[in-house]
């Protein structure tokens, strides 16, 4: 008899660990794909940094760095990505960090004035993809000082 009532308890301890479980509330799911749009200023004949992308784990290292590929050219201007190292202090937990970066670059010819757009496609691990259409505003010499 005793042992009988042994398992029945291992049973029903079980059952009330696998209802607990159950109830437990289900993280967020992350959204799979967004989309960002934004505005960013260039002189013509100049290197503009568009955008920086890099992977910072919660322990303050560096993960994974994503992956970027041009959707939409630029009509008159090139893009171009160069590896870097982006330091920050005070980033969300993190007081000081150093990690590897991918920075893009936007740069209009020097005859070219007016708007340009592209589409860039960031690709993190874990499945989350981010679409960036920007577009670059080119103004000649002087065109980008506020007075």
């Amino acid at each position: 008899m005793r042992v009988i009532r042994q398992g029945y308890a291992a049973a029903l301890f079980l059952s009330s660990i696998a209802a607990a479980s159950a109830q437990a509330p289900t993280p967020t799911p992350v959204p799979q794909q967004t989309t960002v749009e934004r505005q960013v200023r260039a002189l013509a004949n100049r290197d503009t940094q568009i955008g920086i992308y890099l992977n910072v784990l919660p322990d303050c290292t560096s993960g994974p760095l994503p992956t970027i590929r041009l959707v939409t050219a630029p009509a008159a201007g090139k893009v171009v990505v160069k590896s870097a190292k982006a330091k920050a202090t005070n980033y969300k937990a993190c007081l000081a960090l150093e990690v590897p970066a991918y920075v893009a670059f936007y740069k209009a010819p020097p005859e070219f004035l007016g708007d340009d757009a592209l589409t860039i496609e960031v690709k993190y691990q874990g499945g989350r993809t981010e679409i960036q259409k920007i577009t670059v505003k080119v103004s000649g010499p002087g065109g980008a000082q506020k007075i």
